[in-house]
């Protein structure tokens, strides 16, 4: 593939996945806004202690295929058949012992109305299996433009249906059922782009040729979730469901933010990367350019939130849920280096290294556990800050092993993160000293996002900022026009 044609559709992806996610944020951000003040802390901590089972579910029912297709150099009809009655089949399977499982789950967690509550969400991922196929073809085809729009038809139906369900007393029930209707949606849209339609024969070989690579895609999802989800599942052993409630809705909040910049990386990197894995300085330009973009937007868009968590907590969702708002500025910390992980995260497997993905992965998860658990005597905040920093320290891990596949060194990962990191760090500390003493928070929060946002493009400006200024031109139409 040429260099411009490349680049342009990189840029491309970045600026679908931009827009486009930010319109789903804002869905996101309004539905979650109705939901917190119909519904209680209690309600959000029910479905938040299922999330890492539905999740584990559904990353065994993916089984790591989507990666796998998109790395082979040609796709048939046959592949796509075998992947989806293998994952079709293992998803039913799976439900079925989480059906059976569900009341040992409740026991668990002293909370006997989970019971019911599991058996109807697990529903989801099974018919999420249905869909990995069409999200595979778009995934493999750079359809980023497609997949957005997929995502904002089915979160506008769900969210409806979400809201509609608390408004009228269903409580936690309103949640599950609006994770239902997104699956639903999401994979009835995905058939309707791709026209794609299984066949009642097929082979089972392609699965045997996929299963070693996304044998360990699926070990390392599986602790990945339990990685996401490890720290809830802690607070509703050892505190209360309210509890629960609070670091979920905290780290929606968060979640909402760094998913803004996974959404744009996540359909373009991997597709990039592989297109360019022949050339292995090729490879190490691309891979720099794009992780100077994500520290462009990821430190000041996490940093901010951090900033006025206090803030939109009280705004958006009252002060029921102001014990969110100190969870949600220290969870945002390190929000802001999870696409930059992802990132690395993306080249490992692209390389054929998924086993070193694995690994990678259990071992953080094993060691997040053991000094979660480690300092829990000392209260809530230690477990907190331990999470936190593990997470954010992983980076060094990540970069040891890239580091030897394409050549990225120290100083190089220095000079991509440190001045959109080190600017972040300064004017949002610098704008909570300044401006500590407003009460009103709809002041409070005007002027933060103000001065912090004029600031750092301003600064940046002057300085000459490549990654700003290329990405202002392509925005404005100045970049498209030159990659034709």
């Amino acid at each position: 593939m040429k260099i411009d044609n490349l680049k342009d559709k990189t840029a491309k992806g970045l600026l679908w996945g931009g827009v486009s996610n930010g319109i789903q944020q804002l869905l996101n951000l309004a539905f979650g806004i109705f939901l917190a003040r119909l519904l209680t802390q209690a309600d959000y901590g029910m479905v938040g202690l299922l999330t890492i089972f539905s999740s584990i579910a559904s990353a065994l029912q993916e089984g790591g295929f989507i990666s796998a297709l998109n790395r082979k150099k040609e796709v048939i009809h046959e592949d796509y058949n075998a992947v989806f009655w293998f994952n079709t089949s293992c998803s039913v399977f799976i439900y079925l012992l989480l059906y059976i499982a569900a009341p040992f789950v409740a026991d668990f967690y002293n909370e006997p109305q989970l019971t019911p509550l599991a058996r109807y969400l697990f529903l989801g991922f099974v018919i999420s299996s249905l869909n990995i196929v069409p999200r595979a073809m778009m995934f493999r085809n750079l359809m980023v433009k497609e997949m957005n729009l997929i995502t904002l038809a089915a979160l506008t139906i769900s969210g409806i249906v979400g809201v509609t369900l608390a408004a009228n007393g269903f409580a936690y029930w309103g949640i599950a059922t609006q994770t239902i209707v997104f699956v639903s949606m999401m994979t009835l849209f995905s058939y309707a782009f791709t026209r794609w339609h299984p066949s009642f024969h097929f082979s089972i070989q392609p699965i045997r040729d996929m299963i070693g690579f996304s044998s360990k895609l699926v070990v390392t999802n599986v602790f990945t979730i339990i990685n996401q989800n490890l720290f809830a599942n802690l607070i509703g052993k050892f505190y209360s469901i309210s509890e629960v409630g609070y670091f979920t809705q905290a780290n929606k909040w968060n979640q909402m933010g760094h998913t803004f910049v996974n959404s744009m990386l996540n359909g373009v990197a991997q597709p990039i990367f592989a297109k360019v894995d022949e050339d292995r300085e090729r490879q190490l330009r691309v891979f720099r350019k794009l992780l100077r973009f994500t520290a462009f937007v990821s430190f000041p868009a996490m940093f901010g939130l951090s900033l006025v968590s206090q803030d939109i907590i009280v705004i958006a969702i009252t002060e029921k849920w102001l014990s969110s708002a100190h969870i949600l500025s220290v969870l945002c910390i390190w929000g802001a280096f999870v696409p930059i992980n992802n990132l690395f995260a993306h080249l490992i497997i692209t390389r054929g290294h998924s086993n070193v993905y694995m690994w990678n992965t259990i071992v953080q998860c094993l060691l997040l556990l053991v000094a979660v658990i480690g300092v829990y005597p000392y209260g809530f905040e230690w477990m907190l800050r331990m999470f936190v920093a593990i997470n954010i320290g992983w980076l060094l891990v990540w970069w040891w092993f890239v580091r030897h596949e394409i050549g990225l060194h120290f100083v190089n990962l220095l000079q991509d993160l440190s001045p959109y990191l080190l600017l972040s760090a300064f004017l949002t500390l610098g704008c909570q000293y300044l401006l500590a003493g407003i009460d009103n928070v709809y002041v409070s929060l005007l002027l933060k996002v103000l001065l912090v946002g004029i600031l750092y493009f301003a600064i940046l400006w002057v300085a000459g900022s490549v990654i700003l200024k290329e990405s202002l031109g392509f925005l404005f139409g100045k970049g498209r026009k030159e990659g034709k």
